[in-house]
């Protein structure tokens, strides 16, 4: 079993309100939500929010959707919630809601679906679902880099993978540094990868990793990602050729629109 949750936040510092801004006549959230609905791996998609509106619009075009605490830390806690909320059937009573029980299964995961990604491709999400066996403890995707100025970009997270594709490490900077060759050739020399798509958790994981606190190594890169490895969790690495395209300000809009159309 594995269930889809679409964290959408109505508050944003760069784009406020944007799960709700018109895409060519429907809400980004619901273009969301109608390519998660598409993925053959999902028994079920819920749209993790913080704000009545995008509750309400959600539920308007027939989605379902949970209200979940405004103060969560990252996506992956907000998650967390939703799942308790939607699946286990838990009330938030308090920040220490989690310490209720939650009943598990070893093949129910949890795929963190981007809600600033109108145009997901479903088949991107299918793509991360096949590697979800039941011994998977948590997931997420990456993408070979061919150009060298995408390879230096800081806002880029590279990923290095061991011989069973579970990472190794996560870092903005590039790994693994290659000796001997210009850096604007190092992507012609060697095969270099960057994460891209979505997360999937073990319902199992997902409720121990919200409990860890903040890594030195998360803390160093800013990447959350990093705390799981600190604390010994393997991350499985799915290849995919599809890109991540994410609005982030209104400019971005236009932008996306173009490519895809």
């Amino acid at each position: 079993m594995i269930i889809g949750i679409i964290p959408a936040r109505y508050g944003s510092t760069r784009y406020p309100g944007k799960p709700l801004i018109d895409i060519q006549g429907k809400t980004m959230i619901q273009r969301v939500y109608e390519q998660a609905t598409k993925a053959k791996c999902l028994s079920e998609v819920i749209v993790a929010t913080d704000d009545l509106r995008i509750l309400e619009h959600v539920e308007s075009f027939g989605g379902k959707a949970v209200m979940t605490h405004p103060d969560h830390p990252s996506g992956t806690d907000r998650c967390w919630e939703a799942y308790q909320l939607a699946v286990a059937g838990l009330q938030f009573e308090s920040s220490e809601s989690t310490q209720n029980p939650i009943p598990q299964t070893p093949n129910r995961y949890i795929i963190n679906i981007q809600g600033d990604e109108p145009f997901v491709a479903p088949e991107q999400i299918d793509e991360l679902g096949a590697v979800l066996d039941g011994k998977v403890e948590l997931a997420s995707q990456m993408i070979p880099v061919s150009d060298a100025e995408l390879l230096f970009d800081l806002g880029e997270a590279k990923v290095i993978v061991n011989e069973q594709m579970e990472a190794i490490y996560f870092s903005r900077q590039v790994i693994p540094f290659l000796k001997g060759y210009p850096q604007d050739e190092w992507h012609q020399h060697h095969t270099y990868y960057r994460q891209v798509g979505m997360y999937a958790y073990r319902a199992d994981i997902l409720e121990k990793i919200t409990k860890l606190p903040v890594s030195p190594l998360e803390r160093a890169e800013s990447l959350e990602q990093l705390r799981w490895l600190q604390y010994g969790y393997k991350i499985k690495m799915a290849l995919t050729t599809y890109e991540s395209h994410c609005i982030d300000t209104p400019e971005d809009v236009e932008k996306i629109l173009k490519m895809i159309f």
